[in-house]
């Protein structure tokens, strides 16, 4: 076992770990944040997304040991004083969401989008951008208006996580 320690979603965790344990496990096993899921194992489908250290990763490329002292943000660390971000509130007036089994991971993948390049992002820049998350409901076309609409309102304004 080895020792860890993080801030998720801005709270310090500790914790031991196996070497072999990936991030997207301690987030949800040790930690109980399901928000982040697993869909492919593969890192092919990018709903495992996670911020480590202001930078959008598949978690389930990442192992937690290689996570220890960085800053981690999960889904659920988004929404701040009772209030959804600007992205996911983007998302549930776009309707960018279907069976929402991929939603996560794309609105981690979006915010870190819209903070990297600014909030005016045009359709063919998103869908290049999300080219690694997989949607299997919608089409996308929800997703990319959500994208879209969720970077203007941010406003390229840092991601920071919820203080718990």
């Amino acid at each position: 076992m080895t020792q860890i320690s993080m801030t998720v979603n801005g709270k310090s965790v500790s914790a031991d770990v196996e070497p072999r344990t990936l991030l997207v496990q301690f987030l949800r096993e040790k930690l109980l944040l399901t928000g982040t899921h697993v869909g492919c194992d593969t890192s092919q489908c990018g709903a495992c997304v996670v911020h480590v250290d202001g930078e959008a990763v598949k978690s389930c490329t990442m192992l937690a040991v290689q996570a220890d002292g960085a800053s981690v943000l999960t889904i659920e660390g988004l929404a701040q004083g009772g209030r959804l971000h600007p992205m996911q509130e983007a998302f549930r007036e776009h309707h960018g969401l279907q069976c929402g089994f991929c939603t996560p991971g794309m609105i981690m993948t979006a915010v870190d989008l819209a903070a990297r390049l600014g909030p005016e992002l045009d359709e063919k820049t998103i869908r290049e951008n999300l080219d690694g998350n997989l949607c299997r409901c919608t089409g996308y076309h929800n997703i990319v208006k959500a994208v879209a609409a969720g970077a203007h309102a941010m406003g390229a304004q840092p991601v920071k996580a919820a203080a718990e």
